[in-house]
């Protein structure tokens, strides 16, 4: 973050979740966008995705941006309850006509590189097109299986999954006890540690 924070600041910025600096967002297609967030929100309420469309003239690394923005950004429109430890950002550079996914550290057991870069290239003919929309839209709809899948291998052996990633389950009672009773992807019982 040492090395973010020096070629981008230090700040923190406050956003929307659904920012598009870049204008390339019909009106029409803003509201649309908004519910696909809201949806993935109802399907996995601890989680939250954001989408920025910039137009970048010298960004040397988009990942290193995104890794910085995720860590640095105060979202107004995300419950408090959803650290950004629990966020997916999506960063569009209009300009250089690529993206990239950042997630939070207590992801790190559903995510990885291969997920997010599928979800990426489901969206790719869309981006190609400018259908900014229907991009999103199947990236955040990919996004979703691995979560899903992630979530199933911690509940079957969350000391294992966990544990690879350097995570453990907050709170006191048995590793057992705290999955059976949580929510898709933890609950307030077994809420993953980031």
């Amino acid at each position: 973050m040492v090395d973010a924070d020096e070629v981008f600041g230090a700040q923190e910025i406050k956003l929307r979740k659904f920012s598009d600096v870049a204008g390339v967002f019909r009106m029409k297609d803003r509201e649309p966008m908004r519910k696909v967030l809201e949806d993935f929100e109802t399907k996995f309420p601890q989680l939250f995705v954001s989408v920025y469309l910039g137009a970048f003239e010298d960004l040397n690394s988009l990942r290193q941006y995104g890794f910085w923005m995720l860590n640095r950004t105060h979202y107004v429109d995300v419950d408090p309850q959803r650290p950004n430890s629990t966020g997916i950002l999506i960063l569009v550079d209009v300009n250089a006509k690529s993206a990239s996914i950042t997630f939070g550290y207590a992801l790190m057991p559903y995510l990885d590189e291969d997920s997010t870069f599928e979800a990426l290239s489901a969206g790719h003919p869309f981006f190609l097109q400018g259908d900014y929309l229907k991009a999103l839209g199947a990236v955040i709809e990919k996004l979703q299986a691995p979560l899903i899948k992630g979530w199933r291998r911690v509940r079957k052996d969350p000391i294992k999954v966990l544990g690879r990633r350097g995570q453990t389950l907050k709170g006191s009672g048995s590793v057992k006890e705290k999955i059976d009773t949580s929510e898709l992807l933890g609950g307030n019982e077994g809420e993953v540690a980031g």
